[in-house]
């Protein structure tokens, strides 16, 4: 990651006639610069004593403030160096998109690893969900999602066979919605299921967690426009490095 050092912080205050806490109050504003970009992957902020003296606030508050942020993995703390902002959480919408497309609009620079391309009997639980015969062939993916170099997320996917032939070279350039879509697939709809869980060994090693952390997780199911199921997807995201935004409507 390359340093950037003497970027100017952005325009900063608080309202100490707020009720809200000081900290709080600097920890939205620093995470909002991070998320829009204003605040830049790589750019010091400075030691808590420097950014104290800049804000007029304490130690004790700007140190909470660059914590939370810390914890949700948007800043991280340089011994000798100092805090610096780390790359953006990636919001993924509740759409029918991949992570691929959702990386690339948010100038993620998406890149992949492939580490399983290949035929075999699709077990129950695959089958079921693509509607296929048990024991019927089905394509197996297995892949590392990065972006700028870092983990994001493990990618397991499995397609009736004979809907495409995903070649590594191809799958390794772009996404697989962008794939499917190649092979004149009209995708229309998907079955979601989003939760959490603890990583394993395996798991951290690949997205370099520590053994235990959080991980979100999601299921999905998707259809073209005839109601054929052509993908069944069970994915892994760092925690600290995706959301999922929900649009929630009352009742009438």
């Amino acid at each position: 990651m390359s340093k950037q050092s003497g970027s100017p912080l952005p325009p900063l205050s608080v309202d100490r006639t707020s009720p809200v806490p000081l900290y709080f109050q600097l920890a939205r504003q620093l995470e909002s610069a991070v998320e829009n970009g204003t605040l830049a992957p790589g750019t010091l902020l400075g030691n808590e004593i420097d950014l104290a003296t800049r804000l007029g606030l304490s130690r004790p508050t700007v140190r909470q403030a660059i914590q939370s942020l810390v914890d949700k993995g948007l800043l991280v703390r340089r011994r000798g160096v100092g805090t610096q902002v780390l790359h953006s959480r990636v919001r993924r919408p509740m759409e029918l998109s991949s992570l691929y497309d959702d990386l690339a609009a948010a100038g993620q620079r998406p890149a992949t690893r492939v580490l399983v391309n290949r035929l075999e009997p699709a077990e129950g639980p695959v089958a079921a969900a693509l509607g296929v015969p048990e024991g019927g062939e089905v394509h197996h993916l297995e892949r590392l999602r990065t972006a700028h170099g870092e983990p994001m997320a493990y990618l397991r996917n499995h397609l009736p066979a004979g809907l495409v032939d995903p070649d590594a070279e191809g799958l390794e350039t772009t996404g697989l919605y962008r794939v499917l879509r190649s092979a004149a697939l009209t995708l229309h709809s998907a079955r979601q299921v989003v939760g959490a869980r603890a990583a394993t060994a395996e798991e951290a090693a690949l997205l370099d967690e520590p053994e235990g952390a959080p991980l979100l997780t999601m299921e999905r199911v998707t259809f073209d426009d005839t109601g054929r199921a052509v993908e069944y997807g069970s994915h892994l995201y760092r925690a600290t490095r995706h959301s999922f935004e929900f649009q929630l409507m009352v009742r009438p």
